[in-house]
């Protein structure tokens, strides 16, 4: 069947799934592989697996599969690619929250700005808490201590929620180990400490222009601050009854998430520096760059200090432990089975042959391409509403032109437009949305004309620092 009907058949599957019936990500991204599947040629898949280095004879038993089998196989295999990262990374994100770790760094972020730059230290605290944990924990974090800046001010709470916006949702859609761009870094055979240090520097770019709009809007526009809706108040932890003794050291606190960032980068800078200058590492030191460089091992590093932070801030409280374990593999699993089931989705799109159909376009130096995968994902997640979804959706779609020779550049700036074309644009069918007009008390408009206007201005300024960058420093 033409690849190209096969690709709309499954794309309509996961919007009418997702928008019509309101099913689960999960389960729409897994009926949506398995559609493809079915549908998908043999001769197709068969041509597939041979581009994989399969000879013809495991070629055609591949493509003689089940396309159950074959749906299960692709989900197996992200989800040993990416399991382990996700599942660690929400405990990490979890033994910060419990700890105090988060308030910790937060406080300290804040002293040593001052009051004065209090939007750049709130906007700094969401940038570096969301690396670890998901965006709208950050916001929940980080929103009451927005409210008691303004109540001390008497000013700028809009400046100061924006802030928090800027920088906790582009490390959300930037940085690993976040699933999002963690899993775009995988299926485009980008290493996860390339993607990490990428994501810092451009998307650092994109949250100051949004911070810059944010003053913007702030000084035209204010908004007031008001009691939040629901009786969100009830629920949040009053800050300033916790004293800076309660809560573990700096340097103990920021350790979950400096040192695996710290492995990761380190294993890229050492192996590119050696590359380069032609030099050859010797075994024993190789075999430790490679170990302690390893995803896996580098997240689990982190988990464990993260683990013994709490355990040493309650006091030796293996309940507080086993608790926070048990809801961040809770959290985490659902994360994990959609990402695994996108995986599977794009795994089985690869196979239909859309890959043959992509190649044939005259990419013109590969330049068109960054825009045109920016704005395919940003139509995507326009219409369904959820950033992840359509990260997963557009590089299963975009994956087979991931290779320097085809594109020009290094497949590290389509991983970067990906996630900067999951921002635009956020409206009334995105739960983030509603997180942020509820817990901050904005009207939906102020949300549409703040939130939603800074994240597409991020995300084009995004888009315009990676072309730049492509073409000034392609890396291939």
């Amino acid at each position: 069947m033409d690849p190209l009907f096969v690709l709309l058949v499954g794309i309509v599957i996961v919007f009418v799934g997702i928008l019509y019936f309101k099913l689960h990500a999960f389960f729409t991204l897994t009926l949506a592989a398995m559609a493809v599947a079915a549908l998908s040629a043999p001769e197709l898949i068969s041509g597939y697996w041979m581009g994989e280095g399969k000879s013809a004879a495991e070629a055609a038993s591949l493509a003689s599969s089940p396309f159950g089998l074959r749906v299960a196989t692709a989900f197996g295999v992200t989800c040993g690619k990416i399991g382990i990262v996700i599942c660690m990374a929400s405990i990490i994100g979890k033994c910060l929250l419990d700890s105090g770790a988060a308030l910790r760094i937060v406080r300290a972020i804040l002293k040593v700005l001052g009051e004065k730059r209090a939007p750049a230290a709130m906007g700094a605290s969401g940038f570096f808490l969301g690396i670890p944990v998901f965006f709208d924990t950050v916001f929940y974090l980080l929103v009451p201590l927005a409210k008691a800046l303004a109540a001390s001010t008497k000013k700028n709470y809009g400046l100061y929620v924006l802030a928090i916006i800027a920088g906790g949702s582009i490390a959300h859609s930037q940085i690993p180990p976040t699933p999002g761009p963690l899993f775009v870094a995988e299926q485009l055979g980008i290493d996860i400490g390339m993607m990490m240090i990428s994501g810092i520097i451009v998307g650092g770019i994109a949250a100051i222009s949004g911070m810059v709009y944010a003053k913007w809007i702030n000084k035209r526009k204010p908004i007031p601050f008001r009691d939040l809706e629901e009786g969100g108040d009830e629920k949040m932890q009053k800050w300033d009854d916790i004293t800076d003794r309660d809560l573990p050291n700096l340097w103990l606190s920021m350790t979950p998430i400096i040192l695996p960032l710290i492995l990761l980068s380190g294993k890229t800078i050492i192996t590119g520096i050696a590359g380069s200058a032609g030099l050859t590492l010797p075994a024993a030191i190789s075999s430790i760059v490679s170990l302690l460089g390893d995803k896996n091992v580098a997240l689990t590093l982190g988990a464990s200090v993260g683990l013994f932070t709490l355990f040493q801030t309650k006091g030796g409280g293996q309940m507080a432990v086993k608790s926070a374990m048990q809801s961040a593999l809770s959290s985490g699993g659902i994360v994990l089975m959609i990402t695994c089931a996108g995986g599977a989705f794009g795994g089985m799109l690869q196979q239909s042959g859309i890959r043959g159909v992509v190649e044939q376009i005259d990419v013109a130096g590969g330049m068109w391409f960054l825009p045109m995968a920016f704005f395919l994902t940003a139509m995507i997640r326009t219409v369904q509403g959820s950033a992840t979804v359509a990260m997963i959706t557009s590089v299963g779609i975009l994956g087979p032109m991931a290779a320097p020779e085809i594109l020009g550049f290094h497949p590290i700036y389509l991983a970067m437009v990906i996630g900067f074309g999951s921002k635009p644009v956020p409206w009334m069918n995105d739960s983030g949305f509603w997180v942020i007009s509820k817990m901050s008390g904005m009207t939906e408009g102020e949300t549409l004309t703040n939130f939603s206007v800074m994240a597409t201005i991020m995300a084009v300024v995004g888009l315009i620092v990676s072309m730049i960058a492509s073409n000034v420093l392609p890396l291939n």
